[in-house]
């Protein structure tokens, strides 16, 4: 009995190990990032993303928690302009700060989460005008620490996070083409 119990124990270490050996191979970094053209010029579609209040009006990853407190600091929009939000499991918690904008071109976010894991990333909005039409990139991109390498083993970050940059894309095609 004891052996089989040894056996296990050795196998589930040689387990974790190799997991953490393969992990450790992934990227230190990561990049997520979607496009979406939109029928409105840069000037109609730019104050839907520098200003925290309009940005949260299409925010896919607050829908997930209607109920989620925001809270905004600093000018309405343009660098400074910020929110805190603290949300369920699903939004969990942190803040966004616009660090710089170029209209009507590009606005950079550093988002910082508390929860559920500690994280700090930067945000990047461009937008490239294609005759009356905008091709909009949203794109997030940070480091990879290595229980974040970790967790890529079982979940599919791009998919994920992307997905969520392609609902974004959509509801903000809507409010800048109405």
């Amino acid at each position: 009995m004891l052996d089989i119990a040894l056996t296990i124990a050795i196998g589930i270490v040689v387990a974790i190990a190799t997991l953490l050996v393969y992990a450790s191979t992934r990227p230190d970094t990561f990049s997520v990032a979607r496009s979406l053209s939109i029928k409105a010029l840069p000037e109609k579609i730019l104050p839907l993303i520098d200003s925290p209040r309009a940005f949260n009006s299409w925010n896919p990853f607050l829908a997930k928690d209607p109920a989620t407190k925001l809270t905004y600091r600093g000018p309405a929009r343009g660098v400074g302009a910020a929110h805190d939000w603290d949300g369920n499991s699903k939004v969990g918690r942190g803040s966004v700060e616009v660090i710089a904008s170029q209209p009507p071109a590009n606005v950079v976010m550093r988002l910082d989460m508390i929860k559920p894991m500690k994280a700090s990333n930067r945000v990047e909005f461009t937008l490239v005008p294609q005759g009356t039409a905008t091709t909009v990139t949203w794109a997030m991109s940070g480091r990879q620490p290595l229980m974040a390498k970790v967790m890529t083993v079982f979940i599919d970050c791009d998919k994920m996070v992307g997905g969520e940059f392609e609902k974004g894309l959509a509801s903000l095609k809507v409010l800048a083409e109405a």
